[in-house]
């Protein structure tokens, strides 16, 4: 943790020092509003993916917004949302861990909490763990729908994974678990559309087994922000995961938008500083490795086309500099992360600004949180 803050309420946002994580709360409101409006009176209930910002702060914007809850991914990120308040968490992961599977019975005693299975070990420990401790656990059944992850095989595997949830009182079988993470980016919109077309059918297929079976399946949740809208109208998925869509990053950006997708603004931002301009070509920045995911490639440089974003280092980022740039030493430009997610879990707190000045700091507060 820094031993002070990058700036303080009410500065002006030339002073924030850097390298700094910046949220623009204008456009970040708008996101929030927008995707609240695309889900109204659709029978489709957001459960906000809170690994994306991992901010209590922004967690209890989206409930009051109608999000019925969020998602995490670790056991430990969760905790840190139920403690702050948020009463519906379901932590889209499975977990073989006896130890983490008692914390997150303890969390199940404060608020409503659920997790995913794809074997049935995994409902074992489960079971175990909840009879003796007599607490009630949402269980889903994660199925693989396409993104070769994480999924119970669709079929007899997944029915009999939810059979043995609901003869396993008090795990209650919450539903089906369909994600289909690697149709976020699919770059042409024809590929995302027919990416969920298929998750959706193998998801209805499942659904329609259970009840056939007797197993009553209200809830399929998956999505993510590249795709939402088609899960919503796909007449199956009646939750949806989005997360990133608060912040929007570079690589979410490279996606080619299709006529009907539902695009959202950047609106994080690491803010830094030219250090070094030892070439008329070449200027260098303190942000690095250690200041913005590059797992999904470089980010860019926001609204400035005479600058590109060369390579990063641990505390380094080289900037190839354009014959007609008017770049100097000491400015400070603002970079669009090519990933929000990693990029957020590198910084304590979020400086959020509106109109030219600082209006809060909001602590990062599951920063870390990996059990």
């Amino acid at each position: 943790m820094s031993p002070w803050h990058a700036a303080q309420i009410g500065d002006p946002v030339d002073s924030i020092d850097t390298p700094a994580l910046v949220l623009d709360l204008n456009a970040f409101e708008r996101n929030l509003k927008r995707m609240a409006d695309a889900l109204k009176h659709k029978g489709v209930r957001l459960r906000a993916h809170a690994k994306s910002h991992k901010c209590p702060e922004i967690a209890k914007r989206q409930v009051a917004l109608g999000a019925v809850g969020v998602c995490c991914q670790k056991i430990s990120e969760a905790a840190v949302f139920v403690e702050a308040g948020i009463q519906d968490v379901l932590v889209t992961n499975q977990t073989m861990s006896a130890n983490k599977v008692a914390r997150l019975l303890a969390l199940a005693k404060r608020a409503r909490m659920g997790i995913l299975v794809d074997h049935l070990q995994q409902v074992a420990i489960l079971r175990q763990q909840a009879q003796s401790a007599q607490v009630p656990l949402d269980v889903y059944v994660e199925v693989n729908v396409g993104a070769n992850r994480c999924g119970a095989a669709p079929g007899e595997e997944v029915l009999r994974l939810a059979r043995d949830i609901m003869a396993s009182p008090p795990l209650r079988f919450a539903g089906l678990h369909c994600y289909h993470g690697g149709a976020q980016h699919m770059r042409l919109p024809d590929d995302r559309r027919k990416a969920i077309e298929s998750a959706s059918d193998i998801a209805r297929q499942m659904r329609d087994t259970l009840h056939e079976a007797g197993i009553p399946c209200d809830r399929i949740t998956g999505a993510g922000t590249g795709t939402f809208w088609l899960e919503r109208d796909s007449g199956i998925f009646n939750e949806v995961q989005a997360g990133s869509y608060i912040f929007m990053d570079r690589d979410y950006s490279d996606n080619q938008p299709g006529p009907e997708d539902l695009l959202f603004e950047h609106a994080l931002f690491v803010r830094t500083t030219v250090m070094s301009h030892p070439t008329a070509e070449r200027a260098i920045v303190d942000a690095g490795l250690k200041a913005s995911s590059v797992d999904s490639g470089m980010p860019v440089v926001w609204q400035r086309p005479d600058l590109k974003f060369l390579k990063a280092s641990d505390e380094h980022g080289v900037l190839q500099v354009a014959a007609s740039s008017t770049l100097k030493l000491g400015d400070a430009l603002m970079l669009v992360p090519g990933h929000c997610d990693p990029t957020v879990n590198l910084y304590d707190e979020l400086v959020c600004v509106r109109d030219g000045h600082v209006e809060a700091l909001w602590p990062i507060s599951a920063r870390g949180a990996l059990l």
